[in-house]
């Protein structure tokens, strides 16, 4: 059920950047995001999972029907979070880049950087959590993605936009030009089918049947409503930043949620939403990082605040069940954003480098729905 509520959740990425993008770059949005997902599937199965967990599906199926099929079943949940990398990316790199190079750039993510972290996060691979735990008495706490997941997704997103460049159009003379979403309406549903495929992303994260909590369910409610509350007051009524406000929250409050209050679940969410904000506004009109959706901000920023927020509020005196450590969680954090940067530099660079990562100019101004695919979001295109 969980594996089938996050897979359910790139609907959302889908019609998030459906919505968010004009109207000439709806088809490639929503063909981005499914063919992503198929290219990821394969790159984890055959061999990102075996690099995360040194475990493969090379066996009989005998041997993988063991334990009514429990691996695969395993496999099915972690590669739907393994998918949302590319899913991620596709926001920031969108409307000026081409289809097939992102593509194999995906496929490589998925294959080689983000279970390279993944292994060292949740398989204690390399003997990281080990050392964490023999120096700070505890090791890197990152229950449900927001390091491991969302911060990876979004500072690998900041590499290939950077290397992409701005849109045609987008800054003059230094300053700023808007260009209107397509659809707010889209905009909102990709929001709330992420938001409610996020509990299953969240509190499916135990498993197990006998380890799903209440507190995690409960967490993850309240890190959406302070993120949405935080999102509606600092961006004053925009639905951009009110739709995009509750993923802030879930996103900062996944690696903390099994261990935290719900009052600090909330104080997360509140910090998590303002931070999008102000962080989409710096990177968009002062920094000049034509970042479409604002992934690294909501992935990127929120997720490395929720890895260092669950060091925070998940300890006792914060309220939390403890066990955690603010060091740990520090240093976790900053492990997973190197291995995103560097790898995404590596796997971006080298793309860009020898096959091209971007659109022509005439492409671009035509739009990626004629330009790739042949056709428009409707008959009148």
């Amino acid at each position: 059920m969980g594996a089938i509520m996050v897979l359910a959740m790139h609907a959302g990425f889908a019609f998030l950047e459906v919505g968010t993008v004009r109207h000439k770059n709806q088809v490639n949005a929503l063909v981005k995001i499914m063919t992503d997902f198929g290219f990821s599937c394969l790159a984890y199965f055959f061999v990102g999972y075996w690099i995360a967990y040194d475990q493969h599906f090379f066996a009989s199926a005998e041997a993988l029907s063991a334990n009514n099929g429990y691996q695969l079943v395993k496999f099915f949940f972690l590669m739907t979070f393994a998918a949302a990398i590319p899913a991620i990316i596709s926001g920031g790199i969108a409307e000026r880049a081409r289809f097939w190079p992102p593509l194999i750039a995906a496929a490589l993510t998925v294959g080689i950087i983000y279970p390279l972290f993944e292994g060292i996060a949740w398989n204690g691979n390399y003997g990281f959590q080990a050392w964490l735990e023999q120096n700070f008495g505890a090791g890197f706490h990152d229950f449900a993605g927001s390091v491991v997941v969302h911060g990876v997704g979004g500072w690998l997103a900041l590499t290939a936009v950077l290397l992409l460049g701005t849109r045609k159009g987008r800054y003059r003379k230094g300053k700023l030009v808007a260009f209107a979403p397509s659809s707010i309406p889209f905009l909102a549903l990709g929001s709330w089918i992420l938001t409610i495929g996020w509990f299953g992303f969240n509190v499916m994260s135990a498993q197990t049947l006998d380890g799903i909590s209440g507190l995690v369910a409960v967490n993850t409610l309240m890190a959406m409503a302070g993120g949405t509350i935080a999102a509606l007051v600092i961006g004053k009524n925009d639905p951009g930043f009110v739709h995009n406000g509750p993923l802030a929250g879930l996103v900062a409050v996944c690696a903390g949620s099994d261990l935290m209050h719900p009052i600090g679940a909330l104080a997360v969410g509140l910090i998590a939403g303002g931070l999008f904000v102000y962080a989409f506004v710096l990177t968009q009109n002062r920094w000049k990082i034509d970042d479409v959706l604002g992934v690294w901000p909501l992935h990127g920023i929120c997720g490395v605040w929720g890895g260092i927020a669950a060091g925070i509020f998940g300890l006792e005196a914060f309220g939390g069940l403890g066990g955690v450590s603010f060091m740990s969680q520090l240093l976790g954090t900053l492990l997973g954003l190197s291995i995103a940067l560097i790898g995404g530099f590596i796997v971006y660079g080298s793309v860009k480098k020898f096959i091209g990562l971007r659109l022509t100019e005439e492409e671009e101004f035509n739009g990626a729905d004629l330009s790739i695919h042949k056709i428009g979001a409707t008959s009148q295109d």
